[in-house]
């Protein structure tokens, strides 16, 4: 087992940008992923298991809806602590911060902003230390990128709905105590829905045969006449823009997420090229090799500013959608090229288990997908920009 001896890169002396508690909020969460993470990960990513028992680690280090408020069980961090959580899980492993991300920005986020306050004192404190798990139904099958023409829907029976459906590649579906679900009314209207494990109708099948994230739970929603109790509607925001809502928050987690991977591959790679010898000297001391290098820190230090200010519009409550989106497709494009520029510094060693480089390049393709693909969120800065979608 390899020491992990991971040192972030500050190019730009960021660190005076951030408070006291900023800091000692990540250096906590690094901590824990050297000493929890980086010793076990590369195992459970080859043998495709998520490795349940980091789940109260998770919880105890802020991994889960650190911006919730104290009375519902959260950290009441701000919005820069929880980028920060999560550049620091992702920069151990990118399906470890999927389920972390899901937990807070899909899962706790909407109980907590469009639930009431007995969905909240039922349901967050628990998912806030992990005792709950939770997922997020939105994609499904023939609907991934337009999520507005799902045909997951519920019926009114009087006592109870009735709801039919199914949902694809949903983290933590295969565990998940419950599931945020969301479909349509007979008018055509989106809600959301908490439905529990154990109602009848309802199953979770895993999804295998994954080359990418392959240490996270991935699996399907299906529901079969589920009969959901009608105090389990999310009663406070109705629509696509409450799932999308939802996104916001996750696709900001992300932004900083990728910085990690990306910080990880760097980092790596640094430290190869100061120790391969070839040709009588460190490959470090080739130019091409410090090309690569300086085009790395270069794009991280970029983003690092980017997402900072996201972070600070965040806290503000000024940030906007499209802001978001230009901060995510940025920093999960910049993150994959750099995983795969440090991949070809180390050779052949780069494909193999024995350094991350090659596990966060295939986690990152899953990453650059989900959530709003690269060219999806290219087209909502398109729209923002000149005021006319592309979309239709």
């Amino acid at each position: 087992m390899k020491p992990d001896l991971f040192q972030a890169p500050d190019y730009y002396n960021l660190d005076d940008l951030l408070t006291d508690e900023h800091k000692l909020v990540r250096e906590s969460a690094r901590a824990w992923v050297k000493r929890e993470v980086s010793p076990i990960i590369e195992e459970y990513a080859q043998k495709a298991e998520f490795p349940k028992q980091i789940i109260k680690g998770l919880g105890e280090i802020g991994g889960f809806g650190p911006y919730i408020p104290h009375e519902y069980g959260g950290a009441g961090l701000d919005q820069i602590s929880y980028g920060l959580i999560m550049q620091e899980i992702e920069r151990g492993d990118s399906g470890v911060r999927s389920t972390s991300s899901v937990q807070s920005s899909l899962v706790m986020y909407p109980i907590w902003k469009y639930g009431n306050e007995e969905q909240r004192m039922k349901y967050l404190p628990k998912l806030a230390t992990g005792e709950f798990m939770g997922c997020f139904g939105l994609t499904e099958p023939d609907h991934g990128s337009d999520p507005g023409s799902m045909i997951t829907n519920f019926k009114d029976m009087g006592d109870h709905y009735l709801l039919n459906g199914a949902k694809m590649w949903i983290s933590n579906a295969p565990f998940a105590d419950i599931a945020i679900v969301w479909a349509k009314d007979e008018t055509g209207r989106i809600h959301g829905l908490i439905v529990e494990r154990g109602m009848e109708g309802f199953t979770t099948p895993e999804t295998h045969n994954k080359w990418s994230l392959r240490a996270s739970s991935t699996g399907e929603l299906i529901f079969d006449n589920v009969k959901v109790p009608k105090e389990n509607l999310l009663p406070n925001k109705s629509g696509l823009g409450a799932p999308l809502g939802c996104l916001d928050s996750a696709r900001y987690g992300i932004a900083w997420g990728a910085i990690g991977a990306a910080m990880d591959c760097y980092d790596t790679a640094l430290r190869y090229a100061k120790e391969r010898i070839q040709f009588g000297k460190p490959i470090g001391g080739t130019q091409l090799q410090q090309k690569k290098l300086a085009e790395m820190i270069t794009e991280i230090t970029k983003a690092q500013l980017l997402t900072w200010r996201l972070g600070v519009l965040r806290n503000e409550g000024k940030a906007t959608t499209a802001q978001i989106s230009m901060a995510k497709r940025n920093n999960v494009d910049m993150a994959i090229h750099i995983a795969r520029e440090a991949r070809q510094m180390l050779g052949g060693m780069g494909i193999t288990g024995e350094y991350s480089i090659m596990r966060h390049m295939m986690n990152l393709e899953s990453v650059i997908t989900y959530e709003g693909t690269h060219d999806i969120h290219l087209l909502i800065t398109g729209m923002d920009v000149t005021g006319i979608p592309a979309f239709k």
